[in-house]
């Protein structure tokens, strides 16, 4: 790892946003040549200067991914690309599915079209849980994102650019989570409210999900979908962990706090899934997580096949309360 971003230029796209300004945080420490953090928001561009302080190899970028000359231009002599930058809220994009794939799916074309042009080394595309047998807009056009990445490496030719996917589940304490929207209604007085106490879902901190993001770029041939091994959770455990540690904090008996179910939202899934029957059946298991190989592209990484006939989160261990409490710690939730 030490030597893997030494010196190595690299781009991330959505470079303000949860995942994106944690891998330009944790991607400083690896001494690469320039780090250039590429997104549309202003004031989140503004913040995380101030947070990081002057590296002379930071540079901050206002553009869009749907704007192709700019993200051209970003791309400029750049050897690593992490592809983050899409719209990410369920909702948002159920109620707007023609923004989301302008972002999620031209934005992605944009990358792939940009990033063949400046022969960058690797692109590592962000996918989510959600793009597996999607029910949502938001998990359609991050699932055509998937394909555009992993087709890239068919039709680039002769051209050296390597383009693999990683699949995350939910990462704690991101941007409108769950855990940021109870505590504000907990600070309140309540209702906390959920959708269904009976949903699960994956869960990962940021500094895990980095660790193995970096790791990837090691190993990526092209074309692969790398799922990492998650915890997970049942949303009702997390909430009842949630009131009764934060009650106390704002003035309130945990007694005090309702919790309110109020149905699932539009495009919602009640158990998130990861890997399908049909990508396990030509899976590779590490210990750490799977991967799902291109079909045409020989993989020498050393890794039984996954026995695994799915990879769902309803299937996987759930996380005791104790267990939720000590990541909420640990992630400083």
């Amino acid at each position: 790892m030490a030597n893997l971003f030494k010196n190595k230029s690299i781009l991330v796209t959505g470079g303000t946003g949860f995942i994106g300004s944690e891998i330009v945080r944790k991607m400083l420490e690896h001494n690469p040549g320039v780090v250039r953090v590429f997104s549309n928001d202003e004031s989140k561009q503004f913040e995380l200067q101030l947070e990081l302080g002057n590296y002379e190899n930071l540079r901050f970028l206002i553009g869009d991914v749907r704007d192709k000359e700019r993200l051209n231009m970003a791309m400029e002599d750049i050897q690593i690309v992490f592809h983050t930058a899409a719209l990410k809220h369920v909702p948002f994009c159920e109620y707007n599915p023609f923004e989301a794939v302008k972002t999620n799916v031209y934005g992605t074309q944009n990358v792939i079209e940009t990033a063949l042009k400046n022969k960058v080394e690797k692109v590592i595309f962000i996918s989510t849980d959600k793009a597996t047998q999607p029910f949502s807009t938001l998990g359609a056009s991050k699932l055509l994102a998937e394909r555009l990445i992993g087709a890239a490496n068919f039709y680039k030719g002769k051209k050296i650019t390597i383009f693999s996917t990683v699949r995350f589940g939910n990462i704690i304490g991101s941007s409108g989570s769950i855990f940021e929207v109870i505590e504000k209604q907990i600070s309140t007085g309540g209702p906390a409210t959920v959708t269904n106490k009976e949903m699960t879902r994956f869960v990962m901190t940021k500094e895990r999900a980095c660790e193995l993001l970096f790791k990837t770029v090691g190993i990526a041939k092209g074309g692969e979908i790398f799922i990492f091994k998650m915890d997970s959770i049942k949303i009702g455990d997390l909430v009842e962990v949630l009131v009764k540690k934060l009650a106390p904090r704002y003035g309130y008996t945990p007694e005090r706090i309702l919790v309110k179910e109020t149905g699932e939202r539009p495009g919602e899934k009640m158990h998130e899934l990861l890997m399908t029957e049909e990508e396990a059946s030509y899976a590779l298991e590490k210990e750490d997580m799977f991967i799902i190989q291109s079909p045409i592209i020989a993989y020498n990484v050393k890794a039984k096949r996954s026995a695994r006939k799915r990879y769902s989160s309803l299937d996987t261990k759930l996380l005791s309360s104790a267990e939720i409490r000590k990541i909420c710690k640990n992630a400083q939730i």
